[in-house]
């Protein structure tokens, strides 16, 4: 359609040209003394329509002569910088295939062309991102080539790009990867000072947190880490059963560090209460209140502690599984170990309860039976551990099953059975 209408002005244009010029009768005289110059209106405008097509083009023809320079800078800008994107792209490809020291020397020449093209006010901030990239990919070769001083001098210089604002992620970038080269050389300090120079936003993103979480694991700074572990988990960056791995590992590690019963209890109280319904967690924690109560003069009040904490579990011991009701079973007798008077006429009833509910659980029996010994409720004890140590299936329980069996022959008088339920025990 276009063409159409373009055609048709044409053909216009040329039917009034052509009426004009049949039509036109004028004259333009020139008076040139002694000489008169007669010419038609037609030839005249004709020639001046002449003229300005032939002035248009000389001042074309000029201006493409005075732009030669200028075309010529950009020309050989082009190709520096076709040759720098070149460079980069070899390099990240060698660095890719294992080729760490071509990755370098390509890395560097992308930098050298990068530094040209920064002089030119147009390109100038391309220029500096492509000499920040390239001074990255070159340490990424150099710590690949365990050339660490290099590496060192390498990222310090992309740090040092002076780059706007805008693109800011690149020195972010460099400040991740030497963060996580130091974690790899196990200098967890120097990697947290450097993750700490990135802003609020750039500390908040996944990758920045998982590094924070190993170089607080690799500095044993268990607390700082678990906080770590659990922002990591609230915004998604690890599965769900990682998360619930990584937090119960950490919450474990971080009452560990308690040294005596009043950290600990700190410890456990900053825990969230998903974490402390974590059957490994909270028989953790009891058995190491019990063991650090070994020699305090308040042993029956921390012991007392202890199950207190083992309270929500119990509560679900049967639905959980047999591993943790293992712990379970152990944390209380712990408890129960260190005098008779610690197990109280209520949890006594509560086992004996649980026992009654679940007659063929044989760690139920067990736990019975160790509370009415601690209890020195001997016939019963005798009874319970009777039933119960043959069909225990952890070797452990087995053992301190036939061993208190030992102890409660030794207390009747009788040998022989002392002997058998010894032997029993060391198999």
């Amino acid at each position: 359609m276009r063409f159409a209408l373009w055609l048709l002005a044409i053909f216009a244009t040329a039917v009034g040209v052509a009426l004009f010029a049949t039509r036109s009768t004028g004259t333009v005289t020139l008076f040139w003394p002694p000489y008169r110059i007669d010419l038609s209106l037609n030839l005249v405008l004709l020639l001046l329509g002449g003229l300005f097509v032939l002035l248009y083009l000389a001042a074309r023809a000029f201006s493409a002569l005075a732009d030669l320079p200028a075309q010529a800078k950009a020309w050989r800008a082009s190709q520096r910088q076709s040759a720098m994107h070149a460079e980069l792209r070899d390099a990240m490809a060698h660095l890719l295939s294992g080729r760490f020291a071509r990755a370098k020397k390509q890395a560097l020449l992308a930098h050298q062309h990068a530094l040209a093209l920064s002089d030119d006010a147009a390109q100038k901030q391309h220029g500096l991102e492509v000499q920040s990239m390239a001074l990255l990919i070159a340490a990424e070769s150099a710590q690949s080539l365990q050339d660490a001083p290099e590496r060192e001098r390498l990222v310090q210089a992309a740090l040092d790009v002076p780059l706007p604002k805008s693109a800011q992620h690149f020195k972010e970038g460099a400040t991740l990867r030497s963060a996580r080269w130091m974690l790899d050389e196990h200098d967890p300090s120097t990697s947290l000072k450097r993750l700490a120079t990135l802003s609020q936003g750039a500390q908040r993103r996944t990758l920045s947190l998982r590094l924070k979480l190993r170089a607080l694991q690799q500095a044993r700074q268990q607390t700082e880490a678990l906080e770590t572990a659990r922002l990591l988990a609230k915004h998604g960056g690890f599965s769900l059963q990682a998360a619930q791995s990584i937090i119960r590992s950490l919450s474990i590690s971080s009452l560990s560090e308690a040294h005596d019963a009043d950290q600990l209890t700190r410890a456990w109280e900053a825990l969230t209460d998903a974490e402390r319904l974590q059957p490994e967690v909270a028989t953790h924690a009891a058995m190491r209140l019990v063991n650090l109560s070994a020699s305090s003069p308040d042993a029956l009040e921390l012991h007392e502690r202890a199950r207190a904490w083992l309270e929500p579990i119990w509560q679900r011991y049967p639905q959980l599984p047999e591993s943790a009701q293992i712990r379970v079973v152990r944390a209380l007798e712990a408890s129960f170990s260190s005098d008779g008077a610690a197990v109280d006429h209520a949890w006594l009833a509560k086992i004996e309860t649980a026992q009654r509910q679940l007659p063929h659980d044989t760690r139920l029996q067990y736990l019975a039976g160790m509370a009415c010994l601690h209890r020195q409720l001997w016939g019963k004890a005798q009874q319970l551990l009777s039933g119960c140590a043959a069909h225990l299936g952890d070797e452990n329980l087995k053992r301190s099953a036939w061993r208190n069996l030992a102890y409660l022959a030794e207390q009747r008088g009788d040998e022989v059975a002392s002997l058998a339920a010894w032997k029993k025990a060391a198999h």
